[in-house]
């Protein structure tokens, strides 16, 4: 009878952890989804009045093929796992392993909304659908399954030959360099808005539309990376209050750099915090919080001039500057990892500098090669670009033929 009453316990208590574990990774996966708005915004904010709403249908669009891409084969292609089963067996353990899913499935949806404000103001409609179904099937998940699922022995060879596998917590290189380098290859691919450099090298400037919108999309992606972050821990249990300070730090130290470095403009302080963000999520479960402010100054810093640099000495209309935000920002924070999260340097320990260089540029590799093969494939077959009268005309009045701020007579 006692047996019986301590059974019964057990399962009462396996329940609550079970239904505690669920809430946990919903809250993350709901706060996470939050950050498209943030993506939306920032984009709306940044790209020109005529562009405002492909930007907003534009991400909505991608995450809703994002989603229909994961279920059907993606998190099969990391993680072996589908969902071709009834629902009897998917709710076992209060369907943690569905939730778990919705978490995955919005990391796996800002690689196009990353892609999104690079290729700003000339791309197609159905093109961008198309190349977000491709690389959240089998792009993005090809690289995932490889990191955090121990895919092809790959983590494996990189522990024996380094000392310890490669660590990326919460996605700096998974998530932001994957989109980030995926998005070089379709901005080059696309080339640059008519007018943004003239024939005798001129640069010429595309003010954003809207620095309230802008600031509204930077605060949202901030607010919400406390779940990215925080909640990549899946479970209650392993939750760690380090991610949530060393996350704190990064951010600040990437506002403050942006903001001396960028000399006040809004636009620079405003991605800041993203790109310190972006830069500790490899790392942010091993730092010290001092490491994490370091981390995210540099990545602040690099943010500013890199986005100069390619802008105006490069020409690469990069609209958003998301290769200097999620794809430099984040392979620096995947090295960063090696760093400030050995002990030397006050962190945690367990990782190596060259298994962190080794795993960053293996996602590197992939996202150009990836990026380059589904966007090249595209543009040969169907076209990428809208036409110039299109284009001078504006995506939102070209595609979906409203404005804005649709002018009404009275």
């Amino acid at each position: 009878m006692v047996h019986h009453e301590r059974t019964a316990g057990d399962s009462g208590m396996d329940d609550y952890q079970a239904g505690s574990n669920v809430l946990f990774i919903l809250l993350g996966a709901v706060m996470v989804l939050a950050m498209h708005a943030g993506f939306a915004f920032l984009e709306v904010g940044t790209v020109r009045a005529k562009n405002q709403v492909n930007a907003l249908v534009k991400i909505i669009s991608d995450f809703a093929m994002s989603t229909i891409a994961y279920f059907f084969i993606g998190y099969s292609v990391a993680y072996g796992i589908d969902f071709f089963s009834g629902a009897e067996v998917l709710a076992q353990k209060h369907g943690y392993e569905l939730v778990k899913f919705f978490f995955l499935l919005t990391f796996a949806a800002a690689i196009p909304a990353i892609i999104s404000g690079g290729i700003a103001e000339r791309a197609r409609f159905n093109p961008q659908l198309l190349a977000t179904f491709v690389l959240v099937a089998a792009v993005y998940p090809f690289y995932e399954g490889i990191v955090w699922n121990g895919n092809f022995g790959i983590q494996e060879w990189i522990e024996n030959s380094f000392g310890a596998a490669f660590h990326d917590f919460a996605g700096s290189v998974v998530v932001h360099a994957m989109g980030g380098w995926i998005a070089l290859a379709a901005v080059l691919l696309l080339g640059h808005r008519h007018g943004r450099y003239t024939k005798s090298g001129e640069v010429m400037a595309h003010p954003p539309s809207s620095i309230p919108f802008l600031a509204l999309g930077a605060w949202v992606l901030s607010v919400g990376w406390f779940g990215f972050n925080v909640m990549s821990a899946q479970t209650i249990d392993a939750v760690s209050g380090l991610v949530a300070a060393n996350s704190l730090m990064a951010m600040v130290g990437g506002i403050l750099a942006a903001l001396f470095v960028g000399r006040n403009d809004p636009g620079f302080v405003h991605n800041g915090p993203l790109a310190g963000l972006v830069a500790v999520c490899a790392g942010s479960d091993l730092m010290h919080p001092l490491g994490a402010l370091v981390t995210g100054a540099i990545a602040g810093a690099m943010f500013v001039w890199l986005f100069t640099l390619t802008q105006n000495r490069w020409k690469i209309d990069d609209v958003l500057g998301v290769w200097p935000l999620h794809g430099l920002c984040g392979a620096w924070g995947g090295i960063a990892c090696g760093i400030f999260g050995s002990k030397a340097l006050g962190g945690l320990g367990g990782v190596s500098l060259m298994a962190q260089t080794v795993g960053t540029l293996l996602g590197i590799v992939i996202a150009l090669v990836g990026g380059f093969v589904v966007y090249g494939a595209i543009k040969a077959v169907i076209g990428l670009r809208l036409d110039q009268e299109q284009e001078y005309q504006g995506a939102d009045l070209s595609i979906h033929h409203i404005a804005a701020q649709p002018e009404f007579d009275r």
